[in-house]
């Protein structure tokens, strides 16, 4: 039997990590989204923990390099530190 993962927590530290590097770079989510080719939607559902939305590793880099920050930054990244 394959064994059951359960990534809930980090996905939600990723996608806090998004929106807490975006403010702090002092960009709104439609400038973000702008410049990564999305819609203010998607990354509106990025930032949402409870949407669950999920990204590609391709986006994750995308979204690093606009934020000027490496890419293990947003997986490191913890709200309550």
């Amino acid at each position: 039997m394959p064994r059951q993962f359960d990534n809930h927590e980090r996905r939600v530290d990723l996608y806090c990590a998004i929106g807490y590097f975006r403010r702090r770079k002092g960009l709104s989510q439609e400038q973000l989204a702008e410049d990564l080719g999305i819609s203010r939607q998607h990354l509106a559902s990025i930032e949402a923990p409870n949407m669950d939305r999920g990204l590609s590793l391709e986006l994750l880099f995308n979204i690093a390099t606009v934020l000027d920050v490496e890419p293990y930054q947003l997986l490191k990244f913890r709200p309550e530190e």
